[in-house]
């Protein structure tokens, strides 16, 4: 199979850690806010008038907003993409509604958008209304992976937002055990 950037048909490309302009950053999170004012308060139907071919590119239009809300770690913005009945699978889950999947999140949010870090995306897929991602956070001063992971989400369109996200991520730097743990381990005497 030939290789390709993900990227070939997005507005942008955050397969590597590369920052975008201010103007265009600040155009995202505009395009993020319009995007959300349009979701309907019930998950639309799947219809000829609301295909999933005009899905699919709303769901490509608004993965630029994401990435860019994810890299200017506005929590804001990427909790209200989720719905009201948003379903979370994740090793430490499941979390029911969007209340329970940010309350979760947020910690994620601040470790992978903690200054000096930037997250990429090297791979996006899109089907319908499923979004396929593979990321991965590169400290900037050392380009070490800090964290990566994949995700799956279900999100129909600007009118019906994010309602089932599957994920697995990796945390690889400053992953120590508490205190109070360590005294499980059989340890060689101290001389």
């Amino acid at each position: 199979m030939q290789r390709f950037n993900y990227y070939r048909d997005l507005l942008t490309d955050y397969s590597k850690p590369d920052l975008i302009s201010n103007e265009l950053a600040v155009k995202l999170l505009n395009d993020a806010e319009a995007y959300m004012s349009l979701r309907e308060e019930t998950l639309p139907q799947i219809t000829t008038n609301y295909s999933l071919v005009q899905i699919e590119r709303e769901n490509k239009d608004w993965w630029s907003t994401h990435c860019e809300a994810w890299r200017q770690g506005r929590g804001d913005i990427l909790a209200r993409e989720y719905t009201d009945g948003l379903v979370y699978l994740c090793a430490d889950g499941p979390f029911y509604s969007r209340t329970a999947a940010k309350h979760r999140e947020e910690h994620w949010w601040a470790i992978t958008a903690q200054p000096g870090v930037t997250m990429s995306w090297p791979i996006v897929m899109f089907h319908d209304e499923v979004v396929y991602t593979e990321w991965c956070c590169i400290d900037n001063e050392i380009n070490e992976t800090i964290a990566k992971g994949n995700e799956t989400i279900l999100r129909r369109g600007h009118r019906g937002g994010c309602y089932l996200k599957c994920s697995h991520l990796d945390f690889s730097r400053d992953v120590y055990a508490p205190r109070e743990f360590l005294y499980w381990l059989r340890r060689e005497p101290e001389t």
